[in-house]
């Protein structure tokens, strides 16, 4: 009877060797760049990619007529799934960080390269969608006397911010997909 092995997802993180050169010029290669999973510039992209969606999701629900329009609606439901995706793999960067390990795995460097680039593309159609509506809303029918047109700007531009945010993570996991 043959047990099937478990594969840790998380690796050590190895030390660079010793030289005997009073300055020595540390290596810097894909494994160790600042916005990849496990680090803290990672973990600082999730955490603004999260903020500004929860901003967004915020105040577009904040609004009483957001529900007539279905691209507010697709806003909302976009930042929803971009924050809990940001939520959970901030976690997982933090416990990355503090058992000081880093994510080689190449399943799961897949799995978080496909779910930025849904959560992202989500988000960017959504807050496009968002823009459009608000533009027809503010100058081309006037309509801004009667509409919450300041907070449908606001949360639109919060949903391009956290876009703006999720891309590098995007770029960074698919860069160390594409490498291996």
């Amino acid at each position: 009877m043959s047990m099937s092995m478990v594969h840790p997802s998380v690796h050590p993180i190895e030390a660079p060797p010793m030289t005997d050169h009073a300055i020595a010029i540390p290596r810097h290669t894909l494994k160790d760049t600042q916005g990849m999973p496990g680090t803290l510039g990672g973990f600082l992209l999730r955490f603004l990619q999260f903020s500004f969606a929860i901003v967004s999701l915020s105040v577009m629900a904040s609004t009483s007529d957001f529900p007539s329009v279905t691209a507010f609606r697709y806003l909302v439901a976009a930042v929803s799934l971009q924050s809990l995706w940001s939520l959970s793999l901030a976690v997982a960067d933090i416990y990355a960080i503090l058992v000081r390990r880093g994510y080689r795995n190449i399943r799961v460097v897949r799995l978080f390269s496909i779910g930025d680039g849904i959560t992202s593309t989500l988000t960017f159609s959504a807050a496009c969608a968002s823009a459009g509506i608000t533009v027809l809303i503010g100058n081309d029918l006037n309509d801004c006397a009667q509409n919450h047109c300041s907070r449908f700007e606001t949360a639109t531009a919060m949903a391009f911010m956290s876009w703006f945010a999720a891309s590098p993570s995007f770029i960074l996991n698919f860069w160390s997909l594409a490498s291996k």
